[in-house]
């Protein structure tokens, strides 16, 4: 079966508190595409952050001693590096520009997913507003899931997503920071190769892969498409954890 991803139409400008659910149905609605069982609808962060209302002014915002001495070494204003530290269990490097860190969520990330570009807020100067991740981006993802799969009676999965850099390569990729009723990890230990021979180590980040999928299809910039109807998941849906995505820092060869 191939694999289709269709941007969904019409989704508007995310305020907080709109109900991200009627949104995404409505726009499901008018792609003309009835939810299967088996579908799974990737959302970029962002319009699930503005949702739920993950909007920051800097200027409420005061820094901690930690936060000015990392400001000074990064390059950036002491506020964002002061929201960086609420959002991180520890900071793993520092450079101008950029503060890698351990996210409270547990995975590794630049400036822990804290974003200035796309975002607006009530009042004020518009650049001391930045959005923060999603609280629980699993919790999100279910809750929308439950929502969704209510209203059109199919099973499917949710997969929230972000872009971030690697360790040991250029350029960003789309990646899963939270989802429901998928797979993280596919396993394929014991599973023969074309010739016969059984795979010994392979596993596969089957929400990673779809992630960067989507993430082609939604755009980097303008950010004008987020949110992405998939049908034909190679791999059966299931109750996925995300935990099945992080490696264990004891086996984590980067730090």
């Amino acid at each position: 079966m191939a694999l289709v991803l269709t941007p969904l139409p019409d989704i508007p400008f995310i305020q907080p508190g709109d109900d991200l659910s009627d949104i995404l149905l409505n726009s499901i609605h008018q792609a003309g595409i009835p939810l299967e069982t088996g579908d799974i609808i990737v959302l970029a962060q962002k319009i699930v952050s503005k949702s739920e209302n993950r909007l920051v002014n800097l200027a409420d915002v005061s820094p901690s001693p930690e936060a000015a001495v990392l400001a000074e070494r990064s390059e950036k204003d002491p506020r964002f590096v002061e929201m960086v530290l609420r959002e991180s269990r520890s900071i793993l490097r520092v450079r101008p520009g950029t503060l890698i860190v351990e996210h409270r969520l547990g995975f590794i990330c630049a400036n822990a997913g804290i974003d200035h570009s796309n975002v607006q807020g009530q009042a004020g100067s518009p650049g001391d507003w930045v959005l923060l991740l999603p609280e629980d981006p699993c919790q999100s993802a279910a809750n929308l899931r439950q929502a969704m799969e209510k209203a059109s009676g199919a099973r499917i999965g949710v997969l929230i997503i972000d872009s971030h850099g690697r360790a040991w390569r250029n350029g960003i990729v789309g990646t899963s920071i939270g989802f429901s009723g998928m797979p993280g990890v596919v396993d394929l230990r014991g599973h023969p190769d074309l010739f016969g021979y059984n795979l010994q180590i392979t596993t596969v980040a089957a929400a990673d892969e779809l992630a960067a999928a989507a993430s082609l299809v939604m755009g980097q910039a303008a950010e004008g498409t987020p949110a992405i109807h998939v049908r034909g998941f190679p791999y059966p849906l299931r109750e996925g954890q995300f935990s099945e995505l992080i490696r264990p820092k004891e086996m984590d060869l980067f730090r």
